[in-house]
């Protein structure tokens, strides 16, 4: 800022005058704009006025479909610049405080990304936010497109053509972000040139949170609310610290399928009730993973990442194009934005696979009657599973952990988490001899399948189920057996 100050040539004791002149500037091209449009600018007097209820009441009473809704006017804190005096040096500096000023929020029906805000920070360094929602997205596009739907809020509840709305969504992630963004800081901050002028500065476009949401639409709400209470109490009452660290994409040492000793952050699993039911949440270092009903009718799952940092992507390192390719930190940049998308897809896939394997319509017996029972596989007859044992408990805890769910599991992999390490390498064959002769267990009743051409297993459907209830059962409280018995 004091470069900045230099190249105005204004010394710093004239700081207030520039930011005062800049600033009226700034919201006097506001009014002008919200007036060219025929739109009101209206100031917001309470923070605990809801701006997106108040204007969504608006659009529906103006019966605004597409442009400009309302410019709000709201004091908020920020982070910016304050002349203070220094006592060592006997002179006076800037410095970055939290203070409050005035925020701009654009409200607008955006021709191609529907009911959105710009809010805009009218004190230095006049920060932008913009914030997107892309189911207000996606109905634009189904419109363009002539596909019928039925929409609530942000929650489709039908739509005509499913793969082809999948196909618009999956349209987003292609979008040319740096000039979509430039061409709507043009339209709301048309002075951000002639203030970023003098160091030849211009905005850096950064995704400071992403949600990424994955919604499954039931045919009825009765059908999700049978299913709902039980998927609750399975991710509360299954899902370890570990298990959220796997579907958030951390590491788990698979030799002791507990949280790293040297993890020394925070894991959260919470439950919160809403109007619409029953929020489950799990949080790993502020980024999050959730679900919940919405609308009656659909189940939504939900990563959201706010530390990116903690999350890896395979690129090339910054300023240093001649480098070969590594895991490196996501960046908060625009750069990495397909990469975070992966990760938090990825994140809802691991998670409502979990959830899949949760059936409240059927006995436990019914699932786990055969696998109780010796089997017959082309003349061969092998054993029954016993899950209460510790043996086959483990061997079933192994193949049903999250990391194995994508990119399925090898003899090599279980050996090393059921066994202690060994450099005896005849010890090591038997320990692999002794692995496959489980494996074909499972095999025989159906609860894994081999990938072909490959070493790797997966589990089957029945698999997943089978054992999830198995391990589920294993876990039970005696008194909440009871209470159910009763």
């Amino acid at each position: 800022m004091e470069a900045y100050l230099s190249a105005c040539h204004i010394l710093i004791k004239d700081f207030g005058q520039l930011v005062e002149r800049t600033t009226q500037a700034v919201k006097e091209q506001a009014r002008a704009l919200a007036a060219k449009a025929g739109r009101p600018f209206v100031f917001i007097p309470s923070s605990q006025i809801s701006k997106e209820a108040w204007v969504r009441k608006l659009a529906t009473k103006d019966k605004i479909t597409e442009g400009l809704i309302v410019v709000l006017n709201a004091v908020e804190p920020c982070q910016s610049f304050r002349v203070v005096g220094n006592r060592q040096t006997k002179m006076i500096e800037l410095s970055v405080e939290t203070r409050k000023c005035s925020h701009l929020y654009f409200y607008y029906e955006h021709a191609r990304f529907g009911f959105m805000h710009v809010r805009l920070q009218t004190w230095f360094p006049f920060q932008v936010n913009l914030c997107l929602n892309g189911r207000h997205w996606l109905a634009r596009q189904l419109d363009q497109a002539g596909i019928a739907y039925q929409k609530k809020e942000n929650t489709f509840l039908r739509i005509a053509d499913l793969p082809q709305a999948q196909c618009l969504l999956d349209q987003q992630l292609q979008i040319d972000w740096p000039k979509e963004l430039e061409t709507i800081l043009k339209a709301v901050h048309p002075l951000n040139r002639q203030i970023c002028r003098p160091l030849g500065l211009k905005y850096y476009w950064s995704a400071s949170d992403t949600e990424f949401a994955t919604d499954v639409i039931f045919k009825d709400a009765q059908t999700l609310a049978g299913l709902y209470p039980a998927w609750v109490h399975h991710a509360m009452s299954s899902f370890s610290s570990a298990d959220v660290m796997r579907f958030l994409g951390r590491y788990v040492p698979l030799s002791t399928g507990k949280v790293w000793g040297q993890f020394d952050g925070e894991i959260i699993s919470d439950t919160k009730r809403r109007p619409e039911g029953v929020r489950v949440k799990h949080s790993v270092n502020g980024n999050s993973l959730k679900f919940y009903d919405k609308q009656g009718s659909v189940l939504r799952v939900e990563t959201t990442i706010v530390r990116p940092e903690e999350f890896k992507t395979y690129r090339k390192p910054e300023g240093r194009p001649k480098d070969s390719k590594r895991w490196l930190p996501l960046r908060r940049g625009l750069a990495d934005l397909k990469r975070r998308a992966q990760i938090s897809q990825r994140a809802n896939q691991r998670y409502l696979e979990a959830l899949a394997s949760t059936n409240g319509t059927v006995p436990l017996f019914d699932w786990v009657e055969k696998v109780c029972q010796p089997v017959c596989r082309q003349g061969q007859r092998y054993r029954a599973l016993n899950p209460w044992s510790r043996q086959d408990g483990l061997m079933l805890e192994l193949v049903n952990r999250g990391e194995f769910a994508l990119n399925g599991f090898r003899n090599r992999d279980l050996c090393r988490a059921f066994f202690n390490p060994t450099s005896n390498l005849s010890e090591r064959k038997r320990r692999m001899g002794w692995m496959c002769r489980r494996l074909r267990l499972l095999r025989a009743h159906g609860l894994i399948q081999k990938i072909s051409g490959t070493h790797r297993y997966i589990l089957t459907k029945k698999g997943r189920i089978t054992i999830t209830a198995l391990l589920a059962a294993r876990k039970a409280d005696v008194q909440q057996l009871t209470k159910i018995a009763a």
